[in-house]
C-alpha cells in the first residue's frame, strides 16, 4: 500500500495496491455486468464463512455460517446494542473469533462503524485511552484484568485517597448491588453517587479511556458477579451475552435497561429457547449454523430437528431471562451425588486480582480441589512490596508466602459457598497458561479436559494426602 522505497524493487511476488486496483478496473471494463451476475447467485442459505470453534471440549470443528446468519445477527442485534454510524469500537480479540467478527465484520459493514485495530496485545490499555472509543466489548478475563489492575493501583495511593475511593467504592457497589437486582435506589444514595462519580468515577474512566463508552459487552463466557458489579459501580453500563460459533455469536442479551445478576437476558428477536428435560438450552432461529464442514457426525449431534443443542445447561425464568448453569460436559457430580457447576466457583476465584485463572475439580470425589494459575503482574507485585525473593516463575508460585495470599482468596470465596461447594485443597499451577501450548483457547478460555490431563499427577497427589 505505502510503495516508498519499494519504486525500484521488482518481484513477481509483488504488486502495489494501485497496480491491483487497475487490474480490477480493467477486469470490469472487460466485464461489465460480472460483478451484478455474481451478486445475483448468491443465495441466502449460500455458506458465508468458516468459523472454527475454539476447542474447549474436544478439536476444533469448522462451523458453517451463511449469508444469512450474517445479515440476521448484523439486524438482530441492535434490540440490545444500540449501534450509531458514528460509533466507535477498538478491535483486539482474535478475529477468527465469532465475538471479534460480529463487531469488526458483520456490524460494521452493516453499520458503517469506525474500528480502530490495536497495535499488538501489550498495548490494549494505552490503545483504548487514546481512540475512547464509544462501544466496547470483551472476554470476561479483559474486564477481570481491568477491575484487578484498579484495585491494584489503589492499593498503592496515599492513605487519603484510599479512604476516598474506598468510600466512593462502598456507595458505588451499594447502587449496583441495587440496580442489578431491580430494586429502587433510594434518593439519597442517587445524591451520594452523583458524589462519587463526580469526585472519582469520572476522572477514572477518562484514565482509562472509557469516558465516551456508551454500553460495554462482556462475552464469549460468563462473567463474574462481583465484575459485573464492579463495572456498574464505576458508572460503565454493561451488558452480558450468551451465544457461540453455532448460533453466530448471540443467543441471548440482558438490556441496558433491564439488567439482572445472573441472568444473561431474553432471546434476539427472531430467536427461540427452550430447556430440554434434562437442562440443556436448546436453540432455534436464522442465527442457527448450517453444519460442522465435513463433520456429518458432529452436526447430527448438534443439530436436530432445526434446534441447536448447544452444550450448555441453563434455566429460564417467568419474564423469558436466561440463566446458564455451566457447560453440560462439566457439570461435576460429587462421590455423595451432589450436583455442582464449577463455572460459578471458578469465577468468584477469578475476582481475586491474585488469580488468572482457576480450574475446580471434584467429579466423583470426595472434595473439591483446585488448580490456580496466578496473575503474574499482581503478584510479583506483591512479592516485590513484601520481600519476597524469586529467581523464576515456577520459584514464585511456590514461595510458602504466595501460597498463604492465595489461600486467603480461597478462604473468602469459600464463605460465600455452601460446604459441598468449598474447595479443600489447591495447588498454584507451576507455569503460565498459553494458547501455543493448546491450555487456552484465543479468547483465554481454559481447555479443561487438556488441563486435568496434563497436571494429572498434581491433581491425584491432592487427593492421595486425603481431605484437610
Amino acid at each position: 500500500m505505502d510503495m516508498e522505497g519499494l519504486k525500484c524493487y521488482k518481484d513477481p511476488m509483488l504488486m502495489s495496491f494501485d497496480e491491483l486496483l487497475k487490474l480490477g478496473k480493467d477486469f470490469d471494463a472487460k466485464n461489465p455486468s460480472l460483478y451484478e451476475q455474481r451478486l445475483s447467485q448468491v443465495k441466502a442459505d449460500d455458506l458465508a464463512v468458516f468459523i472454527y470453534t475454539s476447542g474447549t471440549t474436544g478439536p476444533p470443528k469448522g462451523a458453517m455460517l451463511t449469508h444469512q446468519n450474517l445479515l440476521f445477527m448484523s439486524e438482530a442485534l441492535l434490540s440490545a446494542v444500540p449501534i450509531l454510524d458514528a460509533d466507535e469500537t477498538l478491535s483486539f480479540l482474535p478475529l477468527c473469533h465469532v465475538f471479534e467478527q460480529l463487531f469488526t465484520v458483520m456490524i460494521n459493514i452493516r453499520h458503517s462503524t469506525v474500528v480502530n485495530f490495536i497495535e499488538n496485545t501489550d498495548t490494549i490499555m494505552d490503545n483504548m485511552k487514546e481512540v475512547s472509543p464509544t462501544l466496547v466489548y470483551g472476554v470476561p478475563r479483559i474486564w477481570e484484568k481491568y477491575a484487578s489492575g484498579i484495585m491494584i493501583r489503589m492499593a498503592d495511593a496515599t492513605w487519603f485517597k484510599r479512604q476516598v475511593f474506598k468510600a466512593c467504592m462502598g456507595i458505588g457497589m451499594k447502587r449496583a448491588g441495587l440496580k442489578l437486582n431491580g430494586k429502587p435506589i433510594p434518593p439519597i444514595l442517587k445524591i451520594a453517587y452523583g458524589t462519587a462519580y463526580l469526585v472519582i468515577f469520572r476522572k477514572l474512566k477518562e484514565r482509562l479511556g472509557f469516558d465516551r463508552v456508551k454500553l460495554a459487552i462482556s462475552g464469549a463466557a460468563p462473567i463474574s458477579p462481583d465484575v459485573l458489579k464492579f463495572f456498574h459501580a464505576i458508572g460503565l453500563p454493561m451488558i452480558e451475552g450468551y451465544g457461540q460459533t453455532e448460533g453466530t455469536g448471540v443467543t441471548t442479551c440482558t438490556r441496558k435497561e433491564n439488567i439482572r445478576i445472573g441472568k444473561v437476558g431474553p432471546p434476539l428477536p427472531g430467536v427461540e429457547v427452550k430447556i430440554a428435560p434434562d437442562g440443556e438450552i436448546l436453540v432455534k432461529g436464522s442465527n442457527v449454523f448450517k453444519g460442522y464442514f465435513k463433520n456429518p457426525e458432529a452436526t447430527a449431534v448438534t443439530l436436530k430437528e432445526g434446534w441447536l443443542y448447544s452444550g450448555d445447561v441453563g434455566e429460564l425464568d417467568e419474564h423469558g431471562s436466561l440463566k446458564i448453569t455451566d457447560r453440560k460436559k462439566d457439570l461435576i457430580i460429587t462421590a455423595g451425588g451432589k450436583n455442582i457447576a464449577p463455572q460459578n466457583i471458578e469465577n468468584q476465584l477469578k475476582f481475586s486480582p491474585y488469580i488468572n485463572d482457576a480450574v475446580v475439580i471434584g467429579d466423583r470425589r470426595k472434595y473439591l480441589i483446585a488448580l490456580i494459575a496466578i496473575d503474574e503482574e499482581n503478584v510479583i507485585k506483591y512479592a516485590q512490596d513484601n520481600k519476597i525473593q524469586f529467581s523464576t516463575y515456577s520459584s514464585l508460585t511456590q514461595d510458602p508466602m504466595i501460597k498463604q495470599l492465595i489461600q486467603k482468596e480461597v478462604d473468602r470465596v469459600n464463605k460465600t459457598l455452601a460446604q459441598v461447594e468449598q474447595v479443600k485443597k489447591f495447588t498454584i499451577i507451576p507455569k503460565k497458561l498459553y494458547e501455543e501450548d493448546g491450555e487456552v483457547t484465543p479468547t483465554m478460555k481454559v481447555k479443561r479436559k487438556f488441563i486435568n490431563e496434563t497436571f494429572k499427577d498434581i491433581i491425584e497427589k491432592m487427593y492421595w494426602s486425603g481431605a484437610e
